[in-house]
């Protein structure tokens, strides 16, 4: 029992910090088109606001795992909601890219429901 309460704990923080490394992939992108270290340098930041986010709202979760639901769960939503009205100012939206959202949706969502279990078991 003491074994899986370990896990519970640890499971949504290193997931978190494995899907903020996995989002961090992205940015590297910027390099392709900037002219000087500077440019490449906001750039960078830009992109990884999301991940600035993310990677404060994981500490503040780290004791407090209600934040970390919430935020993630928020995060998941925001992405899906971001995605889905892209895709309809462009005149181009499918279904299937409700499905695409998954990919960083859904382990969004899991780490949320790993924070909501750890805080209920405290409770």
């Amino acid at each position: 029992m003491k074994k899986i309460s370990k896990i519970l704990y640890w499971a949504p923080r290193i997931l978190s910090m494995m899907l903020l490394l996995f989002l961090t992939l992205f940015s590297f992108d910027v390099f392709d088109s900037c002219r000087s270290v500077a440019e490449c340098f906001f750039a960078m930041l830009m992109h990884n606001i999301p991940v600035f986010v993310l990677a404060i709202l994981l500490l503040l979760a780290w004791k407090r795992e209600w934040i970390g639901a919430i935020s993630f769960l928020a995060a998941g939503i925001l992405y899906i909601l971001l995605l889905v009205i892209s895709a309809i100012n462009s005149r181009k939206f499918e279904w299937h890219i409700l499905s695409w959202s998954m990919i960083l949706a859904g382990p969004a969502f899991i780490i949320a429901y790993l924070f909501w279990r750890n805080w209920k078991r405290r409770r």
